[in-house]
């Protein structure tokens, strides 16, 4: 009797360098977890372009860190999105991490202004994809961003942007068929460390912070830079897509 033998393919002990000349594009890549993984990317050869809102800021951090260009864009604004990409020859990366902390109840809130969660995320998603079309690499990836409050809601106004977040993993998902073979996926953070949670909290944030790193399992919040790198984890793990990829030191456990 004869016995087939299936040849296993060779196991690699090195990672490719994934982002050796390739163009990756940060929306929200002037502070906090898009700046880290702007400097990560380009560390690791990337082309990075960043956009921001405000044009000082990203002027600033691509000359401080030795970026391949940056853009300023109202992401809620499609024409400016638009503009921003236009002049891009082809996106091998699109990272869309941009969106503020809105917060009001359902019930006291005004409609436009929690309307804003949705309009930074998903709508501004889409009309960056559309802007990009073909110049969107079929070897590359897609990086969104959601968060915690996708998946553990409090009762402190922040309903809609747990909806808007839970919206972008849906989202990835649905895009990662549609659009394959280019990788869709989203990070979710927990409690970073970031600007964007120093506004949020407000005069409260440093009592409120003792308070969480108390209850967290490992008593602190995480970096910019941790979550930076988890972003750069989906861009180049090329077996990554339609994934929520969890970086929260375990605070959805609690």
């Amino acid at each position: 009797m004869s016995h087939s033998i299936t040849t296993q393919p060779a196991i690699s002990h090195a990672l490719p360098n994934e982002l050796q000349g390739r163009t990756v594009v940060i929306f929200g890549g002037t502070s906090g977890i898009g700046l880290a993984a702007a400097i990560q990317a380009n560390a690791a050869g990337a082309e990075v372009i960043v956009i921001g809102s405000n044009a000082e800021r990203a002027k600033l951090a691509a000359e401080e860190h030795k970026l391949a260009g940056w853009r300023a864009a109202d992401v809620t604004d499609s024409e400016a999105v638009y503009a921003a990409l236009a002049d891009i020859p082809q996106v091998d990366h699109l990272v869309l991490l941009a969106g503020t902390f809105v917060a009001g109840k359902v019930l006291d809130a005004e409609i436009s202004y929690l309307r804003q969660a949705f309009e930074e995320r998903i709508w501004a998603s889409v009309h960056a994809i559309r802007a990009l079309g073909d110049r969107l690499s079929e070897n590359g990836s897609i990086t969104f961003i959601s968060g915690s409050l996708s998946d553990r809601p409090n009762a402190y106004g922040t309903a809609v942007l747990g909806a808007a977040s839970a919206a972008m993993e849906a989202l990835a998902r649905g895009l990662a068929l549609e659009l394959a073979p280019i990788r869709v996926n989203t990070l979710a953070p927990g409690p970073i460390n970031t600007p964007i949670l120093s506004k949020a909290m407000g005069e409260g944030r440093d009592a409120f912070i003792t308070a969480l790193e108390q209850s967290l399992p490992l008593h602190r919040l995480g970096t910019a830079t941790e979550a930076g790198a988890a972003a750069v984890f989906l861009m180049t793990n090329t077996f990554m897509n339609g994934a929520i990829l969890n970086i929260d030191g375990g605070s959805r456990l609690i």
